[in-house]
């Protein structure tokens, strides 16, 4: 006696039709545009935490570039706002190395 497979699972089997749905789904496109969105959401995320940093207390100068950073992957705005923001940051230190200290036992 010979079996014989049904045509249902001959055909599931053979034909590649069960990677066919699957490959579609996740093509490169559609993986760039879900790591775009990704990234937008986690960096804006860490961008607002960072300017509602600024009226509360925290590190908020350090969460913005971070956020800044983050979304700099994926878009040219926040690479050129990181670029500002770290010409700000360069001025800032070296205006301070420029200060002279004051004394701290200072009688006159």
């Amino acid at each position: 006696m010979v079996m014989r497979p049904e045509l249902g699972n001959e055909q599931s089997i053979n034909s590649p039709a069960w990677m066919k749905r699957p490959s579609s789904i996740w093509n490169v496109e559609n993986i760039e545009v879900v790591r775009r969105v990704i990234v937008s959401v986690i960096g804006a995320t860490v961008l607002l935490i960072g300017v509602a940093l600024l009226v509360l207390p925290g590190p908020a100068f350090i969460v913005i570039p971070i956020g800044l950073a983050i979304l700099a992957t994926e878009y040219a705005w926040a690479r050129r706002w990181l670029r500002k923001v770290r010409r700000m940051a360069s001025n800032v230190v070296s205006s301070r190395s420029r200060e002279r200290p004051i004394p701290e036992d200072s009688t006159v």
